[in-house]
């Protein structure tokens, strides 16, 4: 399993993204099909594939972690951090990837989770 960090910027509010990021409805809208939640447990669908994990949620840090049920050394990692200098909120994704799969396929599958996010942000 090799880590990734990934980054985007983003130009709304910290607290509007936060709530996308953080909130079952909220990844609905671009992260996953559907997310549901039941005793704490975060239930993602796509395309017939159901994976479940934990949330983790640090507001003060602006950070959202899930760890993954079935795998305990993976987890996915939101993180948002705002400069002082230009203002600009970016968005840095922490997440796995093994050993034989392609680097180029999971940056485009984020690239166009980002920009369905922008889109229901109203700001792509």
């Amino acid at each position: 399993m090799n880590k990734i960090i990934l980054d985007y910027i983003f130009r709304t509010s910290p607290n509007i993204l936060f709530k996308r990021l953080s909130t079952a409805s909220g990844l609905s809208e671009w992260f996953a099909d559907d997310v549901s939640v039941k005793n704490e447990v975060y239930t993602f669908k796509w395309n017939g594939h159901v994976q479940s994990g934990m949330i983790k949620i640090d507001r003060k840090a602006l950070i959202v972690k899930i760890i993954w049920i079935d795998d305990d050394k993976e987890y996915l990692e939101f993180r948002l951090e705002k400069s002082n200098m230009s203002k600009d909120l970016t968005l840095y994704i922490t997440d796995f990837i093994d050993e034989d799969e392609d680097i180029d396929d999971l940056k485009n599958l984020w690239e166009s989770s980002i920009d369905k996010l922008k889109t229901k942000l109203g700001i792509k």
